[in-house]
C-alpha cells in the first residue's frame, strides 16, 4: 500500500523546507504554515490579480529559480511566537520577528546576503530594491499559482531521475508538500480522480513542470544537477516534469467556491488512488 514517507512546508517563498510530522489542510485547500511570507522586489510588492485572486509571480521576488544560492540558507519560523531565523553555515544572519522593526531587518540580512553571492548582480536590476518582505505569517499566499494546491511526488521517480542523471538528488529539490513510497517510477503523473491520504480527500489536478529551481543543491545552493534536460532527454518527457498537484475535494478555486473539508495528513499515512 502506497504510503506516506515525508512532509514539507516552506514557510517563505523560496526558502528552506521545514521538515514535519503532520501538514494540516486548510478548508481553501492549502497547507497551514506554507508559504506564508515572501521577499518581494520593490516593483512587485502588491499581487497581481488572476481571475479574481491574487497572484504573486516568483520571478518578481527572491525565489530558487533566479537566486540559487538561497538553498544554501537554513530557514526556522516560529508560528506562535512569529519570528524567523535565518542561519547560513555556523552564523546567525538574522533571527527577528514579523514586526516593522523585525521586518527592516530581516530585508537587510537578505539583501546583504544576496548582494554578497554570486546571485548580486541580479539584484541590482532596476525595479529589484529594496526587497519587501509581505505576508501575514498566517494565511498561505505565496504559491506559484493563485488556486490552493498539495503538491506531491512519489520517491520511486525521484530514485528513477537519479539513475538517468548518474547522480543521487534529493526529494527537497522539488519542494513538494507530500513524499509517497509504494508506487511505481512516475506513476503519479497518471493518477486520475480521487486521491485519499489519511483523512484527507483530494483529487487530481495537473502534473507539475519543473523549472532551474531544481537544479540548486538544497545544501550548497549550487547548480549541480541538469535535472530539466535530463528528464526532457533520458528520461523522454515532452516537458520537464515531477510530481503532481492535488486540489482540495469541494474546492474549485474560483471565487465564491464552498470550501473544502480539510483535514491532517501525517507521516505514515496510507494513499489510496482512485
Amino acid at each position: 500500500m502506497p504510503n506516506v514517507v515525508a512532509l514539507y512546508r516552506h514557510p517563505v517563498k523560496g526558502f528552506t523546507p521545514e521538515s514535519c510530522e503532520s501538514l494540516r489542510v486548510q478548508s481553501d485547500g492549502r497547507i497551514a504554515g506554507d508559504r506564508v511570507l515572501a521577499f518581494r522586489f520593490a516593483d512587485a510588492a502588491t499581487p497581481e490579480d488572476r481571475d479574481g485572486l491574487d497572484y504573486w509571480p516568483k520571478s518578481k521576488g527572491l525565489a530558487l529559480e533566479t537566486f540559487p544560492g538561497l538553498a544554501a540558507l537554513r530557514l526556522s519560523f516560529d508560528e506562535h511566537a512569529q519570528r524567523v531565523r535565518i542561519v547560513h553555515g555556523e552564523e546567525v544572519l538574522v533571527d527577528a520577528a514579523l514586526d516593522a522593526h523585525g521586518r527592516e531587518e530581516l530585508t537587510e540580512a537578505m539583501t546583504r546576503f544576496v548582494l554578497d553571492s554570486p546571485d548580486g548582480k541580479r539584484l541590482q536590476r532596476p525595479g529589484r530594491l529594496p526587497l519587501a518582505l509581505v505576508g501575514d505569517g498566517v494565511r498561505s499566499r505565496f504559491q506559484d499559482r493563485s488556486r490552493g494546491y498539495v503538491s506531491v511526488h512519489s520517491t520511486a521517480s525521484v530514485e528513477a531521475l537519479s539513475a538517468a542523471l548518474g547522480q543521487d538528488v534529493d526529494d527537497r529539490r522539488f519542494r513538494s508538500n507530500v513524499v509517497i513510497d509504494g508506487v511505481g517510477a512516475w506513476d503519479e503523473l497518471d493518477w486520475e480522480g480521487e486521491v485519499r491520504i489519511g483523512d484527507v480527500t483530494l483529487r487530481t489536478a495537473g502534473p507539475i513542470v519543473r523549472c532551474l529551481a531544481t537544479h540548486a543543491n538544497p545544501d550548497t545552493g549550487e547548480r549541480d544537477a541538469k535535472v530539466l534536460t535530463t528528464l526532457t532527454g533520458k528520461v523522454g518527457q515532452a516537458e520537464p516534469t515531477l510530481g503532481r498537484l492535488l486540489l482540495l475535494d469541494g474546492v474549485n478555486g474560483a471565487v465564491g467556491d464552498e470550501a473544502g473539508t480539510g483535514g491532517t495528513i501525517r507521516v505514515g499515512d496510507e494513499v489510496v488512488i482512485g
